[in-house]
């Protein structure tokens, strides 16, 4: 094989940004996939005579299959690669979108939106970008997964705004099929220019020391039922990749660390994709807000949520991570408490501030909780156990969606939905503060060190930088 030389990197931009674009328009049309639904709602409700309760359960199927996809794909692209994953998630998503445009029957739109798209929008949700900055970056990992999330904002202002007008013009069928033939024009993009690792084209992880060996050279440690197995190149723990996301959330399971994460993680969800995405176009409209201006917003909310994403990763790898969760969820918490009281039909400046605040909030969570797996659980597993923190985040989410959808069919409104989300985001403030700042030395993963948990900003600028 022939290995790129520190002379040719610096002539030509690193191969690990390519396959970063390339999967950031992957993560960018997930996101969309994915957030059509708050736009879809209504439409569907007025042809089929649906009850919102029986789409918010569609809803909640798909967010909590999409969760629930993440710690799978995770090991799966351990063994079958990250392009073969990437292209069978697109393909799903094609076909589910595709086909709800012949559908007759509510438990067809729980098997394509919520199975079909639901599986697909999973297996190319964060924890792809945890696996691709893990595997393909040494250095501005904070920077690259702040990037990766704000895709899912990417999303959101890329398709829905179109979706939301097609489903007022043309009609909700012309926007499935908008959604699906995206997700078919992909495909040739990540088999143009995905590589599973950067060993597999001849490259060092971007930022890895000049003297460092290709991945396939060096073999790192990987953990097959508690034994550690060398020189596999990490293939090993991939044999049984249900077996291994099982296992891996046994061993989580066992950590205080874990379980906050989780717990902080979920509320997380239920207040962005839950509640937010999935009925904020609906809850505008029923201060009389056209549908097209409230998906208009919400889009607005992704504009600004790239900047704090993005900022956010910056952040994550200069200031204690546990610190910036605490101040990211309970303002979140404060600004959801004052929703019902700027909610109109017009768009006042209230309403504005509060779309800008929350846009810079949405997913900021994510870089230091990404950056609290890897110090907890070592850079082998922590795209596995994000993958199961991430899947609480969607469990949440999909509660949430339900629960809100009962609470506007029950009592006219959604002011109690509002509130409950305020009062959880405040408590996952607080809890953050209980997240140990370090792994306990007699469990740490491997490859896991001292410094792993909370690095000074000292420690993560002496990090060998590679120039692109």
């Amino acid at each position: 094989m022939i290995v790129t030389t520190p002379s040719t990197e610096r002539r030509t931009i690193h191969r690990a940004w390519w396959v970063a674009l390339a999967v950031l328009g992957a993560l960018v049309a997930a996101a969309g996939f994915r957030s059509s639904t708050g736009a879809l709602i209504e439409p569907l409700e007025h042809e089929f005579g649906w009850s919102r309760t029986m789409t918010s359960g569609a809803v909640t199927a798909n967010l909590v299959i999409y969760g629930l996809t993440a710690p799978f794909a995770a090991a799966l692209m351990e063994r079958l690669g990250l392009r073969r994953v990437i292209v069978a998630a697109l393909l799903l998503v094609g076909i589910g979108s595709g086909l709800t445009t012949v559908m007759t029957s509510p438990w067809q739109l729980w098997v394509l939106w919520g199975g079909f798209v639901g599986l697909g929008a999973g297996a190319m949700a964060l924890v792809l970008g945890s696996v691709v900055a893990n595997r393909w970056f040494e250095s501005r990992r904070g920077l690259v997964t702040g990037l990766f999330s704000a895709a899912s904002s990417t999303g959101q202002l890329v398709f829905l705004p179109a979706i939301a007008a097609l489903a007022a013009g043309p009609g909700w069928r012309y926007a499935a099929l908008v959604v699906a033939g995206a997700a078919f024009a992909i495909i040739p993009v990540i088999v143009l220019v995905v590589a599973d690792r950067p060993a597999d084209v001849g490259v060092r992880p971007y930022g890895a020391a000049p003297e460092s060996k290709p991945e396939s050279v060096v073999a790192p440690t990987a953990v097959v039922s508690g034994r550690h197995t060398e020189g596999t190149g990490g293939r090993a723990e991939a044999a049984l990749p249900a077996r291994v996301a099982l296992q891996t959330l046994g061993e989580a399971s066992h950590r205080l660390s874990f379980w906050l994460l989780a717990g902080t993680f979920f509320i997380c969800g239920w207040s962005t994709n839950g509640l937010i995405g999935t009925h904020f176009i609906p809850a505008a409209h029923d201060h009389g807000m056209p549908p097209t201006t409230a998906a208009g917003l919400l889009a607005l909310i992704g504009i600004f949520d790239i900047a704090g994403t993005v900022a956010s990763g910056w952040l994550t790898d200069r200031v204690d991570p546990r610190l910036l969760l605490v101040g990211y969820y309970v303002l979140r918490g404060l600004s959801l408490l004052v929703v019902p009281s700027v909610l109109g039909p017009g768009v006042e400046p209230s309403l504005f501030l509060f779309i800008v605040f929350y846009g810079l909030d949405w997913v900021a969570t994510v870089p230091p909780t990404m950056a609290l797996c890897r110090a907890h659980f070592g850079l082998e597993r922590s795209s596995i156990v994000f993958g199961w923190v991430f899947a609480a985040h969607m469990v949440g989410a999909g509660i949430a969606a339900t629960f809100a959808g009962w609470v506007r069919q029950s009592s006219g409104d959604y002011f109690w939905a509002w509130l409950t989300a305020g009062i959880l985001c405040l408590i996952a403030g607080f809890a953050c503060l209980a997240i140990p700042r370090r792994a306990p030395e007699g469990a740490r993963s491997p490859g896991t060190t001292p410094d792993d948990a909370a690095p000074s900003a000292g420690q993560r600028g002496s990090v060998t930088k590679s120039s692109a």
